[in-house]
């Protein structure tokens, strides 16, 4: 879905104001940030209980005292929940996510690791922010990123896999460091790692892009037929195709045109989403996007029968050891 509620400002197509969840366009179907301050964690890898005594515990979206539990009733997260018709891209670049799923899969990623889930059938996890650190708080800067299947490879195979830190390509220069989490950028590429994804070749381009003050960066044309946004998260100023543009700011682009941005004052973080649009009409609802209102009934039905019965796990909201790093772990062994 795509809502602006602000004109066009200066060079850009159309701007709006951000929130916590971004509104985004074909290929993108949903954008969710999580950014918050949580304390040193107990022996569960959770907040001490004084400090979530009277939440709304399974769904505490108001950040209080610097964090918020999400569905999370022990450790912060989202227990259980299904995923059907689309990919999501998950970028932790502060903090872990505990990652079990009906797969067999199980695993832990964070601090720049990249995992991608491809759902185009009917597919379950938790993810689970634990709080490994017991004698200091766990902040944590969490991206995710829903990328839509088109209809032909809706209900294939779901696949999940993670690009490790260290292999996610990298760009610096002029005080800007670039993320190239997806496409080609700088004269590097990654592309989603699973066999169904829209997100191969140059269809989409995800750039996360952190700046020092007075950092500086151009980035090149995309495809004439894309669909592009830029998402200034955080900072303070900056100049964007020569407009003074502030943070919290969504700016529609021309897809074909070089955009110069150019930091303030203080360090800032941006993130590019571009992608080719599927151009297919589809019905989202809940954890689904199918074909029409018919298919979303019958698998909101099959997620309400099978969902705890598919579940191989102990518990909804399962979390690894606080010693371990990141790690990623199939049911065959293999790793």
């Amino acid at each position: 879905m795509a809502l602006f509620s602000r004109k066009p400002k200066g060079p850009f197509l159309k701007t709006s104001q951000m929130t916590m969840h971004w509104d985004t366009e074909d290929p993108f179907t949903f954008v969710s940030h999580h950014e918050d301050d949580y304390p040193e964690g107990n022996a569960q890898q959770a907040p001490p209980l004084q400090q979530i005594a009277g939440r709304n515990l399974g769904r505490d979206y108001r950040k209080i005292m610097g964090f918020r539990m999400y569905n999370g009733k022990v450790v912060p997260g989202f227990p259980m929940h299904a995923h059907w018709g689309y990919e999501t891209v998950t970028l932790p670049q502060i903090g872990y996510v505990d990652h079990f799923d009906n797969l067999g899969i199980k695993g832990r990623f964070g601090f720049g690791d990249v995992q991608w889930v491809s759902a185009p059938g009917f597919y379950e996890h938790c993810e689970m922010y634990p709080l490994v650190r017991k004698d200091a708080r766990n902040p944590n800067d969490i991206t995710q990123i829903m990328i839509n299947i088109p209809l032909e490879e809706k209900d294939g195979e779901c696949s999940v896999s993670t690009v490790w830190r260290d292999d996610v390509p990298v760009v610096e220069s002029d005080g800007c460091r670039v993320q190239v989490v997806c496409g080609t950028f700088g004269g590097r590429h990654m592309e989603s790692p699973n066999g169904c994804s829209w997100a191969k070749g140059d269809r989409v381009r995800i750039l996360r892009m952190e700046f020092q003050p007075g950092g500086r960066v151009t980035i090149d044309p995309f495809t004439a037929d894309g669909n592009r946004n830029l998402y200034f998260v955080s900072g303070g100023d900056a100049k964007v195709m020569g407009a003074e543009v502030g943070w919290n700011l969504r700016m529609k682009i021309d897809p074909t045109a070089e955009v110069n941005i150019e930091n303030g004052d203080e360090v800032s973080v941006m993130w590019m989403l571009e992608g080719v649009p599927i151009g297919e009409r589809m019905v989202p609802f809940g954890p689904i996007i199918a074909r029409d209102d018919r298919e979303v009934r019958e698998k909101l039905q099959h997620i309400r029968e099978n969902e705890f019965k598919e579940w191989p796990w102990d518990i909804i909201d399962k979390t690894n050891p606080a010693e371990c790093r990141s790690f990623i772990e199939y049911p065959d062994g293999e790793s």
